[in-house]
C-alpha cells in the first residue's frame, strides 16, 4: 500500500486556474497597449474639464489665492448682456455656416461619386485642401475679399446692388464669418459623405432603376436613409465645431479698445477668452466655459434626435 501511494503521479494544475491566468495576462497586455491614450486623455482632456468646473465656483486672477464664491460667477455671466450677445451670435453663425455647408457638401459628394467625373482624385484633393490650410491665412484672405472695397462688394456693384458693410454691419459680419466657416469645412464633410456613398451597394440602385425609380427617388428613398450614420456624425461634428468658433471672428474683426472682439461677431469662446486673458477674471471665464459645454451637449443631443427621426422616417418610406 505504501509503494502504491508513493508511486501515484502528481496531479496537474486545474485547467480553470490556468485559463484565468492566461486571460488576466492577455487583458493586462491589451490594457498596456491602450493605456497611453487614456493617460494622455486624463492629463489633457479630463483634468482640464474637471478643473474648469471646479474653478467656476471660485474667484481667481491666476496670481493670488482662490476665493470660493459659489454660484456668483454664473450669476455675473448670465447677467452680462455681452454674454447673451455672444450666445446669440454663436447660434446664428452656427446655423448660417452649418446648414448650407452640409447641403453643399452632400451635393459635392454626389458629384464626386458620379461615374461621369473623370478627375475624381484631383477634385477630392482640391475640395479637401481648405481643411489643411491655416485658419489665420484663410481669414486674412477673406478679410480682403469682404472689405469695404473688396471683391465681393465689387461684384455686387457690377450687378447694380448696394455694397454691404461686411466689416461693421450686424448681419454683414455674420455672413462673412459664416462663409469662411462654410468654405473651410465643406470639403471635409464632402469626403465623409463620399465615403458613405461608396459604402452603399450598387445592386440597390440597379434594382431601383429596374423598378422605375428616377434619380430623385433614389436620393430620397435609398441614399439619404443609408447615409443616416454619416449624416449623424457630420452634423454632430459640425455642431460642436460651430459652437467653438473663435479664430475667424477674432482675426476678421480684430479687437475693440478694451481688447475684446467687437459685438457684431463675438462668440462664446471669444467672450470667455476676453474674460480670462484680457480682464483676468478666470472664475467667470470658467463659468462661461461650463455654460458653453452645457449648450454643446444640448445642441448635440438635439441634432442626434432630429437626425435619428429623419433617418427613421426615410427608412420607413423606403
Amino acid at each position: 500500500m505504501a509503494d502504491t501511494a508513493t508511486a501515484r503521479p502528481a496531479q496537474p494544475a486545474p485547467p480553470k486556474r490556468r485559463f484565468w491566468t492566461e486571460t488576466r495576462r492577455s487583458r493586462l497586455t491589451a490594457y498596456t497597449f491602450i493605456s497611453p491614450f487614456f493617460i494622455l486623455f486624463a492629463i489633457f482632456g479630463l483634468y482640464p474639464i474637471l478643473f474648469t468646473i471646479y474653478l467656476s465656483f471660485f474667484k481667481w486672477d491666476a496670481l493670488g489665492p482662490m476665493k470660493f464664491v459659489g454660484f456668483k460667477n454664473y450669476h455675473l455671466v448670465t447677467s452680462d448682456p455681452t454674454f447673451w450677445v455672444s450666445f446669440s451670435n454663436t447660434i446664428i453663425m452656427a446655423l448660417m455656416g452649418t446648414v448650407p455647408q452640409l447641403i453643399v457638401a452632400l451635393f459635392v459628394a454626389v458629384m464626386l461619386n458620379s461615374a461621369l467625373n473623370k478627375f475624381k482624385n484631383t477634385f477630392r484633393i482640391l475640395y479637401f485642401m481648405p481643411n489643411i490650410t491655416s485658419i489665420v491665412a484663410v481669414t486674412l484672405v477673406f478679410s480682403t475679399m469682404f472689405g469695404n472695397n473688396g471683391m465681393v462688394n465689387w461684384l455686387l456693384g457690377n450687378f447694380g446692388l448696394d455694397s454691404v458693410p461686411f466689416n461693421s454691419g450686424w448681419w454683414g459680419v455674420k455672413i462673412a464669418i459664416s462663409t469662411m466657416v462654410m468654405w473651410r469645412w465643406m470639403g471635409y464633410n464632402a469626403i465623409i459623405f463620399l465615403s458613405g456613398l461608396q459604402s452603399i451597394p450598387t445592386d440597390i440602385y440597379e434594382a431601383a432603376k429596374i423598378d422605375g425609380a428616377n434619380r430623385g427617388q433614389q436620393m430620397i428613398y435609398i441614399t439619404l436613409p443609408m447615409l443616416r450614420p454619416f449624416i449623424l456624425f457630420v452634423t454632430l461634428i459640425s455642431t460642436i465645431g460651430a459652437l467653438q468658433l473663435f479664430t475667424e471672428p477674432y482675426v476678421f474683426l480684430g479687437q475693440s479698445g478694451s481688447g475684446a472682439t467687437r459685438q457684431e461677431g463675438v462668440t462664446m469662446v471669444n467672450y470667455l477668452y476676453s474674460e480670462a486673458f484680457m480682464n483676468g477674471f478666470f472664475g467667470t471665464a470658467a463659468a462661461s466655459a461650463v455654460l458653453l459645454l452645457l449648450a454643446t451637449i444640448f445642441f448635440s443631443l438635439l441634432n442626434m434626435l432630429l437626425s435619428s427621426r429623419m433617418g427613421g422616417e426615410g427608412g420607413g418610406k423606403a
